[in-house]
């Protein structure tokens, strides 16, 4: 029997000439120490700062910025005789970028394609499906990693945390095997068209894109509703989720560091994510 594997997807030459260029670049130590030292100082921090901070000759620290300011992490400003480092923000979303492309956790293709998975359905959450929403609620919560959650919330509670508006199920082999909705950002009405956003799928249906037919589904109807801004947050492990709202065009804009112990009592961060709508709210 020959088994077939599944082909390797490969980078672009150009995408991976860009990111070994900026992975060379920082993959001397005394560069990383100075990128992260003029990251962390928003309004810019002086060549002779850099140097007292890192521990280095005012001549080396200068080689070393120059190289980061070549590849693009910096951008350098004269006042008066001073020489002002302050952070290239784009690279601020950029190297995480790189990285996930590296990785396999990115891939190419518009938000919501049209090829959703033909035996994936999706219709609007009833208060009929709360057993089986909530038993795939349980799964996700045993998985460690989809929700710091202990147990699983009453339908009372979760029925008043949630928007009814944008409540779905998908449905695999006609069985309910997945569940998104949205809860709210904040109670100002500043934040009105700004909402969290859950998904989970049943232990048995993962890997069957019963994820990415919920969120192409929750995406236009959240922006029906008038909602500009979906929010996720991810733990770092849950790897399949945080793919999942890559590929589903959210964008990581930070990380929270020890957000909150697991049930072992381990600290965990989480990956913020979000998706700006290009129609809602321009």
């Amino acid at each position: 029997m020959v088994i077939q594997l599944p082909q390797a997807k490969v980078l672009p030459p150009g995408e991976a000439a860009t990111y070994a260029e900026w992975f060379a670049c920082l993959a001397e130590p005394v560069r990383v120490r100075l990128l992260h030292a003029v990251a962390t100082s928003p309004r810019g921090i002086t060549i002779g700062s850099l140097t007292e901070i890192v521990g280095v000759s005012q001549s080396t620290c200068s080689h070393h910025v120059r190289k980061l300011a070549d590849v693009g992490f910096v951008l350098l400003r004269k006042e008066g005789t001073a020489t002002i480092v302050t952070v290239n923000q784009a690279c601020c979303v950029g190297l995480p970028h790189a990285a996930d492309a590296v990785m396999g956790l990115l891939a190419p293709g518009p938000c919501c394609p049209d090829d959703v998975p033909a035996l994936v359905s999706v219709r609007a959450l009833a208060p009929g499906d709360w057993p089986v929403v909530r038993r795939i609620y349980g799964e996700g919560i045993a998985t460690g990693v989809a929700t710091f959650e202990t147990t699983v919330p009453e339908w009372r509670v979760w029925n008043l945390t949630h928007r009814r508006d944008c409540r779905f199920v998908a449905r695999l082999d006609e069985e309910v095997a997945g569940w998104t909705a949205l809860g709210a950002y904040s109670s100002r009405d500043a934040y009105g068209g700004v909402a969290w956003e859950s998904v989970y799928v049943a232990e048995a249906a993962r890997g069957h894109g019963v994820g990415r037919a919920l969120l192409e589904t929750l995406i236009p109807a959240s922006e029906a509703a008038g909602i500009w801004t979906l929010m996720a947050g991810v733990q770092a492990e849950n790897v399949a989720s945080l793919a999942l709202h890559l590929r589903a065009g959210f964008r990581r804009v930070g990380v929270h560091e020890r957000m909150s112990r697991d049930a072992t009592g381990r600290w965990r961060d989480v990956v913020i994510f979000e998706r700006r709508s290009p129609s809602v709210g321009v």
